[in-house]
């Protein structure tokens, strides 16, 4: 299976990484410092599952030199989806398929109209990673998991194959049986913990700790359920519970990668998180304050910190 892979930071790094050291066909769709050093001394992955040196790393910032992929991985940041749909074309063939491992779930239906629905998977990654340095990716906890699988349902050969690619090289990986309502639960958790973490610039453990902070975590949380059940996604009664339990696991001092971004004075993805979840609400008629008040309170970051005149 030759994978191209449209983003070599935490997530495509990581998986990109693993893949490619089980013998995998991989190559990274890359630019600036990152690609830099990945093409001088390679890909480092530093992870408590096991450090990776993927040297020499396959990496390319022009798609056309790479051929027709069987596989094409999309793990850039959201506000750059359109860009990678344009470096994607080169890649695409009759029997090529797509999957985004972004955040949200707006990704999916720039993919399909794009490419087509026959050519897109769903796909779910849950891991804290992040590019600690160029040519350098460390992976944060020990989450690693992927999920995928047919949009509709159905079981496919393509599924298959690209799970035993993942089991060869040690991923944590599942098809469940509906990626859909699999991407949603992902959203409901990363759409509160993303919102609470660059809120109040803390890390989950205080957050869950204070009873008030708590709450509004769980408010978040519920008002996504709400607005992906009117939609038709299968959220059944427990989802919020469940999110409350797995933030309750997580080590207390993780944070979302939203919050790093604000640190460091980039673009935030605020307008496909807790913007959706506003714009989706006024859409079936689900009210959505808390995440209004996310939107409202963080506005003025989401486009990165001023620049120096």
């Amino acid at each position: 299976m030759k994978i191209a892979v449209i983003g070599a930071g935490g997530v495509g790094g990581y998986f990109g990484a693993r893949l490619a050291v089980s013998g995998g066909d991989v190559t990274f769709v890359a630019r600036g410092a990152h690609l830099d050093a990945m093409r001088a001394g390679g890909l480092r992955v530093l992870s408590a599952l096991g450090d990776m040196h993927l040297a020499p790393t396959r990496a390319t910032s022009d798609a056309t030199t790479i051929g027709p992929a069987d596989l094409v991985m999309v793990a850039v940041k959201l506000w750059s989806t359109a860009d990678a749909i344009e470096i994607a074309r080169p890649l695409m063939h009759a029997d090529t398929t797509i999957v985004s491992l972004q955040n949200g779930v707006h990704a999916e239906g720039e993919l399909i109209a794009a490419f087509g629905r026959d050519r897109v998977i769903g796909g779910v990654a849950s891991i804290a990673a992040l590019i600690e340095a160029p040519g350098v990716v460390r992976h944060n906890g020990s989450m690693a998991m992927l999920q995928f699988g047919e949009l509709d349902g159905s079981v496919s050969a393509r599924v298959d194959s690209l799970l035993d690619a993942c089991k060869r090289a040690g991923i944590d990986v599942r098809i469940p049986p509906d990626i859909n309502q699999a991407l949603w639960e992902k959203f409901v958790f990363l759409a509160a913990m993303s919102s609470m973490t660059a809120l109040t610039r803390m890390p989950i453990g205080p957050i869950r700790d204070d009873p008030e902070t708590r709450a509004l975590f769980r408010q978040l949380a519920t008002e996504v359920v709400a607005v992906g059940r009117a939609q038709g996604i299968a959220l059944d009664d427990g989802t919020v519970d469940a999110i409350m339990t797995r933030a309750d696991s997580l080590p207390a001092g993780m944070v979302a990668s939203m919050l790093g971004d604000l640190q460091r004075g980039n673009r935030l993805e605020l307008p496909w998180l807790s913007g959706n979840v506003v714009m989706v609400g006024k859409h079936v008629g689900v009210a959505t304050p808390a995440h209004a008040f996310v939107c409202a309170a963080l506005k003025l970051h989401a486009d990165g910190a001023p620049k120096n005149p």
